[in-house]
């Protein structure tokens, strides 16, 4: 069974109440670097994998994308997507992103935004991405950093006044499943290492185009005492590829 913590009623109501569950795109510090590896969507076919509320759909219609598929196993965040969304060129499908199975060549391109560290196996969402996609289409996405998902305690150290002291990495190269807490809940995450993510794309097929290891906006650092900490450790990591 996997698994779906966003239909649990306790924690979806905090994630609604999160800054990017919100604000949207515009509340989610890595938008303004993903948004910059994106292709051009102008008359393209978008699957988004794990699309939450549609954030991403919504995104690529705006940019005159041709068709937008969103997948996400939570019917919640499919119903709120729904909601939200008033365009008969975008559909929700709900399922599991690792049970896929579309046609050969059939999207220009895959994003996806925070949720291969909920799936088991890396290796098998890129040999899935790499068929269903057009030669010469993008494969893109954000994960949470494999700095961030190395321990269990997925947290910062801190002293006995609550000062932030550092962030701790441990047990980095043994990969599998990590019991950690988000939001209410107790939530299963995989923690692969860097490297993993790079080689099985490339044992897939793709070109990897560009990585990064996005840092909050000038604006979000200003206005956000709080994001000045996201500079003292990666959060998340950003990769395009290419079929």
């Amino acid at each position: 069974m996997k698994q779906n913590k966003y239909d649990d009623v306790n924690f979806f109501n905090a994630y609604k109440k999160m800054e990017r569950s919100v604000k949207g795109l515009e509340g989610a510090g890595e938008w303004h670097i993903l948004k910059e590896l994106l292709p051009d969507l102008q008359h393209k076919s978008v699957l988004d994998l794990g699309c939450g509320f549609g954030w991403h759909c919504r995104y690529a219609r705006e940019m005159q994308a041709r068709s937008v598929i969103g997948v996400d196993i939570s019917e919640k965040m499919l119903q709120q997507a729904r909601e939200m969304t008033n365009d008969s060129l975008i559909s929700y499908i709900k399922m599991p992103i690792e049970d896929i199975n579309f046609s050969d060549s059939l999207f220009d391109v895959v994003v996806s935004s925070l949720a291969f560290h909920y799936v088991e196996s890396f290796e098998t969402i890129c040999k899935k991405v790499y068929d269903c996609l057009k030669p010469g289409g993008s494969f893109v996405f954000s994960i949470e950093h494999p700095i961030f998902t190395s321990r269990n305690e997925q947290e910062w150290y801190v002293d006995d006044k609550g000062n932030r002291l550092h962030w701790a990495v441990d047990n980095y190269q043994l990969e599998g499943l990590r019991e950690t807490t988000f939001l209410t809940e107790n939530v299963i995450k995989y923690h692969r290492t860097f490297s993993t993510y790079i080689n099985d794309l490339i044992t897939a097929g793709f070109n990897i185009t560009k990585v990064e290891e996005p840092i909050p906006s000038e604006e979000m650092l200003e206005n956000i005492p709080e994001m000045k900490d996201e500079l003292r450790r990666p959060m998340f990591l950003i990769i395009s590829a290419e079929k």
